[in-house]
């Protein structure tokens, strides 16, 4: 197989940036018409809740699924994770790790 003149690989290389820089570029100029838009704006919303709630079912429905007998443990956990989400600041790592660390020490202690 012969090999490509250095001008094709040059050509190549350059079309491949210029796409990538317009790719990268074409949410910026789109942005500014689109933060008057109400639709967006509801977008932005709720999107976060709805990605979380997609999220904890998706989750709380695979640990049913494989620990049948521990819904105990998953009730308690998840009860831990919404209070210290509500209780200490909304802060959702804080709330995911502690509702995980009482998932994790219910299921190995009992």
């Amino acid at each position: 197989m012969p090999d490509a003149p250095v001008w094709y690989l040059l050509a190549a290389i350059a079309l491949g940036g210029l796409i990538t820089l317009g790719l990268r570029a074409i949410p910026f100029a789109v942005l500014k018409p689109l933060r008057k838009s109400k639709l967006v704006q509801r977008l932005g919303a709720w999107m976060p809740a709805g990605l979380l709630l997609i999220l904890v079912v998706v989750v709380l429905r695979d640990e049913i699924i494989a620990r049948p007998g521990e819904l105990w443990a998953l009730a308690i956990a998840t009860a831990v994770t919404v209070a210290v989400h509500l209780l200490l600041g909304r802060r959702a790592l804080l709330s995911i790790a502690g509702g995980t660390a009482c998932y994790v020490l219910l299921l190995n202690l009992w």
